[in-house]
């Protein structure tokens, strides 16, 4: 398994941590929670290639 993903998850979810401490130290909660979902979002379009290389490989694995 490669290992670039997790760290890029991580970076990520570092920055969108600080973004939000700042965001909600300003009074600004409602851009905190908009960084928070944008974060999310990036997270899952890095994942969504990686989950349809695995069902290639389950394809491949098993005949289908």
């Amino acid at each position: 398994m490669n290992v670039d993903i997790l760290f890029q998850i991580a970076a990520v979810g570092i920055v969108v941590a600080v973004l939000n401490q700042i965001l909600v130290k300003s009074d600004r909660s409602e851009q905190a929670m908009l960084v928070s979902v944008a974060g999310i979002i990036v997270v899952l379009f890095m994942l969504v290639s990686r989950i349809g290389e695995l069902f290639e490989t389950m394809k491949a694995v098993f005949g289908l």
